[in-house]
């Protein structure tokens, strides 16, 4: 076992007893491999980068189930693989096979997905509903996701505006995520 190997290792058995610092070295070092496989299977920067930052969330989430007779890289690979079949599922949803024997019309059956009134209502509830709970959030984390989604600025764009390591940036994103996540569960399980 090499000495980077061996430095891994122990980060990993660290962040399994909840050490934040441990967590970061661990995103640093695997961050390219996870990031460049979705990007090799997506052929999408954001779609690969939006993936890795969940592929990493889930993964910290779930580490004290990570089992050490295996290689944590291929453990955060199937975690990112099985990701990333999940969000094409998501996006095929209104897929629908061609029943018409008519060949001279093959766009028959084609859907109208454009949205209706009703969505574009829904969608801005939900917006507004959202946007209440990002200010719940510290104003370090509302900053980060003000800038990644609303802006929709890059990582390394952030990484300037807020003067901090891209690190940094990565594991703020993946903590005011997880936070979000966490108002919006409470909320819906005090309905």
């Amino acid at each position: 076992m090499s000495k980077t190997s061996s430095h891994i290792s122990q980060e990993i058995v660290k962040a399994q007893s909840g050490d934040q610092n441990a967590f970061t070295k661990i995103l640093d070092y695997y961050w390219s491999e996870v990031y460049f496989f979705i990007l090799k299977r997506s052929g999408n920067e954001t779609e690969a980068e939006d993936i890795t930052i969940q592929t990493f969330s889930k993964a910290f989430e779930k580490i004290a189930t990570y089992n050490n007779e295996f290689a944590f890289n291929t453990w955060l690979l199937t975690i990112a693989k099985n990701l990333h079949i999940d969000w094409i599922r998501k996006q095929q949803p209104n897929q629908f096979v061609e029943i018409d024997d008519d060949e001279e019309n093959p766009y028959f059956n084609i859907p109208d997905e454009s949205p209706t009134i009703e969505d574009q209502l829904i969608h801005e509830q939900n917006l507004a509903n959202l946007k209440a709970y990002i200010k719940q959030l510290k104003p370090h984390y509302q900053q980060i996701i003000q800038l990644r989604y609303f802006q929709e600025m890059s990582y390394n764009e952030i990484a300037e505006e807020i003067n901090e390591p891209l690190a940094n940036v990565k594991v703020k994103l993946l903590r005011a995520k997880k936070l979000l996540t966490e108002l919006i569960q409470n909320k819906k399980e005090k309905q």
